[in-house]
């Protein structure tokens, strides 16, 4: 059965700045726009931002092997990002490897980080979470699951220790991330089944620390933006409303700072 989620539930997404369509289609009210990878220039965004008081907040990007890429960080957060997108394996050049991360941490910006299950589950990476724990760290696209990750997976499990961190959070994306795409796509898009990952992610992280991101504009090319939101929806029925209401939209709410 298809619930479509009640309208006074603020939901996000990741999306590029023309998602205020399918927004207003599938009563979305606010949504993060995250950079997409090798994009450094974030005008287009923020005008986006600004266009749309209160709509949208700007995850932006930048160069982090230009020498002066802390310098820029801080120009981009002057004008308004609140946070900034890193591969987990992003460092800068020269004797510190972690310039931008503690620039970014200075700043007080939110982490967004693309990266590999093992990427993730590095014990580097977790080595540079714990050394920064002051800075809220978005772990994107369910630490790098895929329709092939096991619920047994022991890479998955080590990924999912970063759950430890008090300042870590884990995006679910739509279903079509972790479920194959069915060969046949019927007008009411309905998967087979939900993915036991994401009740594994929510028992790790808590559900206050997840949160529901579209992967607008590429779920347009898996099951679609409305049915990435129903998906998600449907598959965490066996949570309290409250909870529901937190993963897709105020814990993001509440990480963003976003205004009424």
């Amino acid at each position: 059965m298809i619930r479509r989620p009640p309208r006074s539930t603020p939901l996000y997404s990741s999306a590029a700045s023309d998602v205020y369509k399918r927004q207003d289609l599938c009563d979305v009210k606010r949504a993060v726009l995250v950079q997409h990878r090798g994009q450094y220039d974030n005008t287009y965004l923020l005008k986006c931002a600004e266009r749309f008081p209160g709509r949208f907040s700007v995850v932006g990007m930048i160069d982090i092997s230009c020498i002066d890429a802390p310098a820029t960080l801080e120009k981009w957060s002057t004008q308004g990002i609140t946070g900034l997108r890193l591969d987990a394996s992003s460092r800068s050049p020269g004797k510190n490897q972690f310039t931008v991360w503690e620039k970014a941490s200075d700043l007080g910006l939110v982490i967004s980080c693309s990266g590999t299950t093992e990427e993730f589950a590095s014990s580097e990476f977790k080595g540079l979470v714990a050394q920064y724990q002051d800075m809220n760290i978005i772990i994107e696209h369910m630490a790098g699951a895929k329709p092939d990750t096991k619920s047994s997976c022991s890479i998955f499990a080590e990924a999912l220790e970063l759950s430890k961190y008090p300042n870590t959070y884990i995006k679910i994306g739509g279903l079509g991330e972790i479920i194959s795409r069915p060969k046949v796509l019927n007008s009411t898009l309905v998967f087979p089944h939900s993915s036991p990952l994401i009740k594994i992610a929510i028992e790790a992280f808590g559900s206050h620390r997840v949160m529901w991101g579209s992967d607008y504009p590429p779920v347009s090319g898996r099951e679609g933006y409305n049915n990435a939101l129903i998906g998600v929806t449907d598959s965490i029925q066996f949570l309290p409303s409250e909870e529901i209401e937190g993963i897709m939209g105020k814990n993001a709410d509440n990480l963003f700072n976003f205004t009424s």
